[in-house]
């Protein structure tokens, strides 16, 4: 696992401990077990350290130019034949292959949250990932006890596709005035069975997270219905980005 420092490192293995306790409360996992995990994760901030690695899965901030750097930087020192993986949740899988001299070798995988409980990883090959890359990744999703399901990169892909403009609805429903925020989760949870409320959900997410996304999906197709509602540039604006600042839809 690497990160751009060390506090990042700590967080992450803090997060890591805190999820594999809960199994271990739960009698799901043994104690002695939860030990060899943690010790099977090597931290690190050197980039090199990835040299010998088959497989990356990136996971940096949902930013093309950012993760294009990335992928440049790490297509110059991984072994011609290891796989670049990125869990965006909607940037192009062509675009990122392009930027690199391995465009089929490099393919999506996009874990759903929260990554310990949810099965589905949706895998996206983008316009150069050939079916060698596909299959070996196909194969180490279910090594990893998780469901494979897999789409073509257009934006958003499917999850996002469908997921986001629900999200952006029930946020335009908030801004205006329809019904408050307990009452659109509330109709959404004990109404169409969805287990956490669109707002809620976003918050979770995170806000600016949800509004790339939006903006993704406008740019890509062009379509104002997939315009952002002003309400979330607003929270995203005022630094409201969900449960990870304190305060979103609602406050934490």
């Amino acid at each position: 696992m690497r990160d751009v420092a060390p506090e990042f490192l700590a967080r992450g293995m803090a997060a890591i401990d805190k999820s594999l306790q809960r199994d271990v409360d739960k009698e799901r996992l043994p104690a002695d077990e939860k030990q060899i995990i943690l010790g099977r994760v090597k931290t690190t901030t050197d980039l090199d350290d990835l040299r010998d690695a088959f497989i990356v899965v990136e996971a940096v901030t949902e930013n093309l130019s950012v993760k294009s750097e990335l992928f440049k930087a790490l297509d110059g020192i991984m072994k011609n034949n290891a796989i670049l993986a990125s869990n965006t949740s909607s940037i192009s899988i062509t675009k990122l292959g392009a930027v690199t001299q391995r465009p089929d070798k490099v393919i999506g995988m996009h874990f759903m949250n929260p990554v310990p409980v949810m099965k589905l990883v949706e895998i996206i090959r983008g316009a150069a990932t050939t079916d060698e890359t596909y299959q070996s990744v196909h194969g180490l999703t279910e090594k990893l006890g998780k469901i494979p399901l897999e789409c073509n990169d257009s934006p958003g892909f499917v999850s996002n596709r469908v997921l986001m403009p629900m999200i952006n609805e029930a946020i335009f429903a908030l801004y205006e005035g329809v019904a408050t925020r307990e009452s659109i989760d509330g109709i959404m949870k004990l109404g169409m069975n969805h287990p956490m409320g669109p707002l809620t959900l976003a918050d979770f997410i995170g806000l600016d997270v949800c509004l790339a996304i939006m903006n993704v999906l406008h740019d890509g197709f062009g379509d104002s219905k997939y315009r952002p509602c002003p309400l979330l540039r607003r929270y995203v604006d005022a630094g409201w980005l969900g449960k990870k600042s304190g305060r979103g839809f609602y406050e934490y």
